[in-house]
């Protein structure tokens, strides 16, 4: 930004480069930003609660809207029941399905076994790791 984008980066930084007060500062808004998020959501649906929503176009549209309470509630209700029956059926009569049988081998620190690999992504560090031999 002309004229004040050194000032700026400096202020942002905290100093002439990044330093602890840049990682202190930036660590303090990633933990503030959310509250701030929240609130703001908070006020909205206060002052949504309080005035309404505006209708620009000035045509009623009271007729075609369903209660929010019986209809959604219920079906939302019913949703939420049936996806924790599937994952505690899941759970407690296979819980070996998802898993990969090779966590049943018994584990020896001395002996990695060939066949194991990492994550996707971890595999970067993995090819590092291969490249050095010993």
């Amino acid at each position: 930004i002309p004229y004040i984008g050194t000032n700026l980066v400096e202020w942002i930084w905290g100093g002439f480069s990044v330093d602890k007060a840049t990682l202190t500062r930036f660590f303090a808004f990633h933990f503030i930003l959310p509250f701030i998020v929240a609130a703001l959501a908070g006020v909205h649906l206060l002052f949504l609660h309080e005035t309404g929503s505006n209708n620009p176009s000035g045509l009623n549209s009271d007729t075609d809207k369903i209660p929010f309470h019986p209809y959604y509630t219920i079906k939302d209700i019913l949703g939420a029941l049936i996806m924790i029956s599937v994952l505690s059926s899941l759970v407690l009569f296979t819980p070996d399905m998802l898993g990969d049988p090779d966590n049943y081998i018994p584990a020896n620190p001395l002996n990695t076994p060939p066949h194991i690999k990492p994550e996707w992504y971890f595999l970067f560090a993995y090819a590092i790791l291969r490249s050095i031999p010993n």
